[in-house]
């Protein structure tokens, strides 16, 4: 078990870039007063958030969410597949 005390070491992430990329990253991090390596950090987690973000939402045209509206509210007769899919699933738990 660790110790308030103890600290988990920082994991480490290296990457190469040519010397233009990093004078304009420098530039930014300097316009707002950060080291280069918390500007670089804070950007990178700021769009992995939302890269994350973008992936867990569903978002829908009005058109596929009427759609899915109206199924919803008037759902379809099962078709022979589906009553095959459940019937296959009944058996399946049943074992």
């Amino acid at each position: 078990m660790t110790s308030p005390t103890q600290r988990t070491a920082p994991a480490r992430l290296e990457a190469r870039i040519n010397p233009e990329t990093k004078a304009l990253i420098q530039k930014a991090a300097d316009l707002q007063g950060r080291t280069l390596t918390d500007f670089v950090i804070a950007s990178v987690q700021a769009e992995a958030y939302k890269v994350i973000e973008r992936h867990q939402s569903l978002q829908l045209s009005c058109e596929d969410s009427e759609a899915f509206i109206e199924a919803l509210l008037n759902p379809p007769q099962p078709n022979d597949a589906l009553k095959s899919a459940a019937s296959r699933y009944k058996q399946i738990i049943a074992d």
